[in-house]
């Protein structure tokens, strides 16, 4: 069984080439969606990735939110598609409420381009099941709207429920609150992280060195698990 991984282009999308690379790597077909569209092709999950749709105009991934491509997303995901967002992709994901929390601008106020260190906190989800709990993997980060913030409520019930799926190590680059790098909803099918896994999929090409097993490719282990969690269903009928 051939996985089909979409990539949704907005305009203003920078990254969709390399989200359809990474799908491609890790041994699933990559399928371009175009923001326009109302079907999703009969693809098996979806990444929504980085970049700047519209222009991060009212409030990054604010527009993007309402294009005709993300109703049918949002039904997919209530009833259990995978979906990773990824930078805007994330901020997209809160602005749907697929995600809880909020996106604002970096306490530093500047943009910012690094190789993150990362601590693996849920490895339960469609997106994280072949990383071990606990591992730590290097990502590379860039934005500049990455802050992550939520009320204390929230923020409690995302720790008691085990839905931090990632937090930033050794340095917070965006002052997110409880160094949160990336979460998930109650399902576990839909994840959204600031730092870009498809940056980290070939050596030479991103982080040269990294603690997970796949030192320098972290990223690829994204794709791997969501193609892994779709095979495990269908073997299940």
């Amino acid at each position: 069984m051939t996985i089909r991984i979409g990539v949704v282009t907005f305009p203003g999308t920078l990254d969709d080439r390399d989200a359809l690379r990474a799908a491609a790597l890790a041994g699933a077909e990559g399928v371009p969606l175009w923001h326009r569209d109302r079907s999703l092709h009969g693809v098996d999950a979806v990444v929504l990735p980085g970049g700047f749709s519209y222009g991060d105009y009212l409030r990054a991934g604010a527009i993007a939110r309402f294009a005709p491509v993300m109703e049918a997303i949002i039904d997919a995901a209530h009833g259990g598609l995978p979906v990773l967002g990824i930078c805007n992709g994330f901020q997209v994901l809160t602005e749907s409420h697929l995600l809880p929390g909020s996106m604002i601008k970096n306490d530093h106020l500047t943009f910012i381009c690094r190789e993150q260190r990362l601590n693996v906190e849920n490895n339960r989800t469609a997106w994280t099941n072949q990383f071990s709990a606990g591992q730590e993997i290097v990502i590379p980060l860039k934005n500049q709207d990455g802050q992550f913030v939520a009320d204390a409520r929230t923020l409690d019930q995302l720790e008691a429920e085990g839905r931090i799926v990632f937090r930033y190590q050794d340095w917070n680059p965006n002052g997110s609150r409880r160094d949160i790098a990336g979460v998930t909803n109650e399902a576990g099918n839909v994840v959204g992280l600031m730092p870009h896994p498809e940056h980290a999929v070939e050596l030479g090409f991103g982080p040269d060195s990294g603690a997970g097993p796949r030192a320098g490719q972290d990223g690829l282990c994204f794709f791997a698990s969501v193609i892994q969690h779709l095979g495990a269903l269908a073997a299940a009928g």
